[in-house]
């Protein structure tokens, strides 16, 4: 069915980052997303799920995933007429694909509020970032290297270059509380990597109470990006 088609594209989401593509891009630059993901990009075997393609930018995607549901619905949309992978059949026995607005809509209608896919992106970006940040600083100038080392592993999980991951993937209270305390507030240890049970992993239970706790504090994303600006000009500056 279409929601269980929409469940599973929001699952991959979720889980790997992935960008929601849109048709037009994909014809003008043969690059792909998730709802624009052909069937010859994916491989099946059992419950095991390979997806390979070409991204935004031209980065190579390679990804494997084990999810015996996952890999039925899948199979499912790949045994349908058509090229797109991501396809249904309504209730008059037509094919239809699934569209980034399909998604984004699908996304606000369980969500309950003004989400998208971005939005996914940005919390695997801000969740990585503040895994990788696990360790302290010992001065600002180490603080600035880990950070940057920080931005790399996000930068290579989402596919973008670290300076877009700082500016549009990452909560900015996080550079912003890293770069003053040289450490980051009540951090645990280990890498929180758990793995997924349907619940928050350690990371992500983290990171939630991290960013809540930062909104309790009377400062928003918006002023949290006015400050962390702010201070990345006073720094170029000196």
């Amino acid at each position: 069915s279409r929601r269980k088609v929409l469940a599973a594209v929001v699952t991959l989401l979720d889980v790997t980052g992935i960008r929601v593509g849109n048709e037009e891009y994909a014809k003008a630059n043969d690059s792909y997303g998730l709802t624009t993901l052909r069937s010859r990009h994916v491989r099946l075997n059992g419950t095991q799920v390979r997806l390979r393609f070409k991204g935004k930018t031209g980065k190579e995607h390679s990804i494997k995933l084990d999810d015996a549901r996952l890999a039925r619905i899948i199979k499912r949309c790949r045994d349908l007429p058509g090229e797109e992978l991501f396809a249904y059949v309504d209730e008059t026995g037509e094919v239809n694909t699934i569209s980034s607005d399909d998604v984004n809509e699908y996304i606000r209608e369980i969500a309950g509020d003004d989400f998208s896919a971005k939005d996914f992106r940005t919390w695997i970006g801000t969740v990585e970032c503040i895994a990788a940040l696990g360790e302290a600083a010992e001065h600002l100038t180490d603080a600035k290297h880990k950070i940057t080392l920080a931005l790399c592993q996000v930068a290579q999980r989402l596919g973008n270059t670290p300076a877009v991951c700082r500016k549009a993937y990452v909560h900015p209270a996080v550079i912003e509380t890293y770069t003053r305390l040289r450490r980051l507030p009540t951090r645990r240890s280990g890498n929180g990597k758990a793995e997924r049970t349907g619940k928050l992993s350690r990371a992500e239970r983290f990171a939630l109470r991290f960013v809540e706790r930062w909104e309790r504090n009377g400062q928003s994303v918006a002023e949290a990006l006015e400050t962390s600006v702010k201070a990345a000009k006073a720094a170029k500056s000196r």
